[in-house]
């Protein structure tokens, strides 16, 4: 069990240290938690002003007595100033602190995933990507249970891996997903086998450029050396080679022909199934306990997943699909015909990406919220364009439209937060609708 924090609790490391975590999350909670649990005063910043000191009783139940103090609203370099430590939530990227961090030594500031670390005894395969991180992540800690190996799935998802350090439960590998955030304020993160998915334009709006978001994706493979395994995509091949990125072993791999998932529809799928079986080949997996557990794996909600089907129209939520190229993968998955739903917040790219993806397969596509103004000028000239204020407005019109054996496809291309708090909720939405529009079809059908 990895009991590294046993040491550092004995020795006192932390003991009466000041430490800032940013951002109140899961992540941040999480990170205070550890924090406390070593002996640190720690002040929680937040920039959410109408933030409630309740939340502080999710770390403690008296957080007085542990010198836990939280500071919610805009920051200020005084909040900093006297930080041993600073510990940044998953979704507080460096960029948004520049000017309060100015004065501040810079290896003072790490990740929650960076400090969590430094606890950790038991290997770790971490899985980072611009998609797919999350279905991979998923499935990799799905073969290796089925091949008899205790894991803890979690980091960017799930459980934050402070409050794995914290708990009680051993594990035989530890399988995490990374952001670029986090990576940013990685220095001394050593994964025995990490994996980048794939690289394309995403988070645009945080990081300066293509260039500073690949840098930082890289940034997983910085620490590792020969005795770990580095896996990535075979069309990277020639520019990372190129850029000497790890001192690891290299594996790249193309799209899977050896394991068959029927919940994992789609080219993209194949690629990420390929990638999963290079990261647990390390830890004794047999081919056949791959091809088993793979066999058995489903999707997970919110990515290209069935969720009605009404009058022969089935409905698909991939409100995962926060890129571009997300979304050509989705709308690839299919056979049949699609009516594709857009908007929400754009996160930067060529829109004019998807019109190969598109062309052939798509019949409409039904915008709906913000980004309207990015889609329909790109979009319009190609396909019919319809727009509509809600999500469900959107639905229901492609609907109206439909002919039995098409889908309904929720693949936005955006973040969510013009309507909702987070893809899941826009995906309940439409899954929501979905079953409105069944019911409703079944009535005029009786």
């Amino acid at each position: 069990m990895d009991r590294t924090i046993d040491i550092f609790q004995s020795l006192k490391i932390f003991e009466n240290r000041q430490v800032v975590v940013v951002g109140a999350g899961v992540s941040g909670l999480a990170a205070c938690r550890l924090l406390l649990s070593l002996g640190a005063r720690v002040r929680l910043v937040d920039a959410k002003a109408d933030l409630s000191q309740d939340i502080l009783l999710q770390v403690h139940a008296d957080p007085a007595s542990t010198g836990l103090t939280l500071e919610a609203g805009a920051h200020t370099p005084e909040q900093f100033a006297d930080a041993d430590l600073i510990v940044l939530s998953p979704g507080v990227p460096v960029k948004k602190l520049s000017q309060v961090l100015a004065t501040v030594d810079p290896k003072r500031v790490v990740a929650e995933m960076e400090f969590a670390s430094w606890f950790l005894s038991a290997p770790v395969i971490a899985i980072t990507g611009t998609n797919g991180k999350t279905t991979t992540t998923t499935l990799v800690g799905h073969i290796l249970r089925h091949a008899g190996l205790s894991t803890f799935v979690g980091g960017n998802i799930g459980t934050p891996l402070c409050d794995y350090v914290l708990s009680d439960t051993p594990a035989d590998v530890l399988v995490i997903e990374i952001s670029s955030f986090q990576l940013q304020n990685c220095r001394t993160f050593k994964p025995r086998v990490a994996a980048l998915l794939n690289f394309s334009a995403n988070h645009l709006d945080y990081h300066l450029d293509m260039e500073e978001y690949l840098s930082a994706k890289l940034q997983l493979f910085a620490q590792q050396d020969h005795g770990c395994l580095a896996v990535a995509p075979e069309t990277m091949r020639k520019e990372l080679e190129a850029r000497a990125f790890t001192k690891a072993q290299r594996d790249y791999f193309t799209a899977d022909t050896e394991f068959a998932c029927p919940g994992l529809p789609g080219a993209h799928n194949r690629e990420n199934i390929a990638a999963a079986w290079r990261m647990v080949r390390p830890f004794g997996v047999t081919q056949e306990q791959a091809r088993e557990a793979i066999a058995a794996f489903n999707a997970l909600p919110h990515r290209i997943e069935p969720v009605g089907e009404a009058g022969g129209v089935l409905f698909i939520d991939d409100s995962k699909a926060t890129t571009l190229v997300s979304v050509c993968a989705a709308v690839k998955s299919f056979e049949r015909p699609v009516r594709l739903l857009l908007g929400g917040v754009f996160k930067g790219g060529d829109v004019a990406s998807l019109l190969p993806a598109l062309a052939g397969r798509a019949v409409s596509i039904g915008l709906f919220g913000a980004a309207r103004e990015v889609f329909e000028p790109v979009l319009a000239p190609h396909f019919p364009v319809a727009w509509d204020q809600t999500l469900e407005a959107a639905v229901r019109r492609q609907f109206a439209q439909s002919k039995p054996g098409e889908v309904i496809l929720l693949s936005p291309a955006t973040a969510s937060f013009d309507a909702y708090t987070s893809y899941a909720e826009r995906g309940r939405d439409f899954a929501r609708v979905a079953r409105a529009l069944t019911a409703e079809t079944l009535e005029v059908g009786e």
